[in-house]
């Protein structure tokens, strides 16, 4: 057989494969119906719904949200609930983000359910007190090349309670380069005692869905949807010093937090390490030494990891975790809070580790 031969075999094998699995994705929208499914949440509450659609998509159109970073592509494992009966056994798409005693306690990616029959679910209380808002973009302001901040001030409800750390999800409506409704997730970057409007700090991912939308399509003045607030991400009750690190939009959570601390009069130690690549890539500097004016124990500490040859810098420079590990020989007695990358959280813990801090002291959310 000739190479050209083997090709056009393998080219042809691809091809029938390809054509199989569009007939059966085709087969399965437009043959299988499944009619009405009761779904029962918490042995309390009883939804009745049209099946055919994933659990995550189906609860989200009964106003029941649950957290997914990653809008349902099963990647960020941030919709986990209990499927306690109608769902069979996990998928391989989510075995790999369960671990034993989850399995063992039928924990499923709700976003990889697909609602075939009744189902009974158990889900966290708190996620009954998530609301939907609308709100009117109001402000949008350059940071960096690829970083802008979002203001949005609240229509409906008018005000909001979230606690400094916590995401909400925002939706990227159909538009041009995407046929298609998602949520992605956005840590708040306000002043938890403005309650009528909500800050975000994004950072463009080429071809992504939601910043492609708020970067090239929202503008002042449009009306958007977003639910929330999600997460456990918090400052913890300690008096313990405190070791943050970010990088890019990781700034957000920790903006929101200083004004906690500042309006609570928290005065526990705390340095701030945030890395960017460039010297051009660091922002919100004012606003860091205001902080520093009124939090006399807080100290931010920029890190660039190469600073441009047209740069003057005389400050840190390596890798934000370098940075952490020249200025602290110690940190058994510290807390860790970390926003950004799985990259880069997963980096820090090692370092945090390194340096006599319990894993269990470390706080973050993990974004995809």
């Amino acid at each position: 057989m000739t190479i050209t031969t083997l090709i056009i075999s393998v080219l042809i094998i691809a091809a029938i494969g390809a054509v199989l699995a569009a007939l059966l994705v085709i087969a399965e929208f437009f043959l299988a119906n499944y009619g009405q499914c009761k779904i029962t949440i918490n042995d309390e509450k009883e939804l009745t719904v049209t099946g055919g659609a994933s659990l995550l998509s189906t609860l989200n159109a009964e106003k029941i949200f649950i957290p997914s970073a990653c809008g349902g592509r099963g990647t960020c494992a941030m919709c986990k609930l209990q499927v306690l009966d109608g769902a069979g056994s996990a998928l391989p798409t989510e075995e790999p983000y369960l671990d034993k005693t989850e399995l063992a306690e039928n924990v499923r990616l709700s976003c990889q359910v697909k609602v075939r029959n009744d189902l009974k679910i158990q889900i966290p209380e708190e996620l009954f007190a998530v609301k939907e808002y609308t709100a009117t973009c109001s402000e949008i302001r350059d940071l960096t090349h690829d970083i802008k901040l979002f203001r949005f001030e609240l229509i409906k409800p008018d005000s909001i309670e979230f606690v400094p750390g916590q995401y909400m999800q925002l939706l990227a409506p159909k538009y041009a380069k995407s046929k298609e409704e998602v949520y992605r997730a956005y840590s708040t970057a306000s002043d938890p005692a403005e309650k009528n409007f909500i800050e975000m700090i994004i950072r463009l991912v080429p071809g992504g869905i939601c910043t492609t939308y708020c970067f090239e399509y929202l503008k002042v003045g449009d009306t958007v949807k977003m639910t929330g607030p999600y997460g456990d991400f918090q400052l913890q009750d300690s008096d313990a010093e405190m070791i943050f690190i970010a990088g890019g939009s990781g700034m957000a959570p920790f903006v929101s937090i200083l004004h906690q601390m500042k309006n609570q009069g928290i005065g526990r130690k705390a340095t701030y390490y945030f890395g960017a690549n460039l010297v051009k890539e660091l922002f919100y500097l004012d606003e860091m030494k205001r902080f520093e004016e009124v939090l006399p124990n807080f100290r931010f500490v920029p890190v660039v990891y190469k600073p441009g040859e047209d740069e003057s810098w005389n400050g840190e420079t390596g890798l934000v975790t370098e940075a952490v590990q020249r200025n602290f020989s110690d940190a058994s007695n510290c807390q860790g809070y970390l926003c950004g990358s799985p990259g880069m959280i997963d980096a820090s813990i090692k370092v945090l580790k390194q340096l006599g801090m319990k894993e269990s002291q470390v706080y973050y959310d993990k974004f995809a």
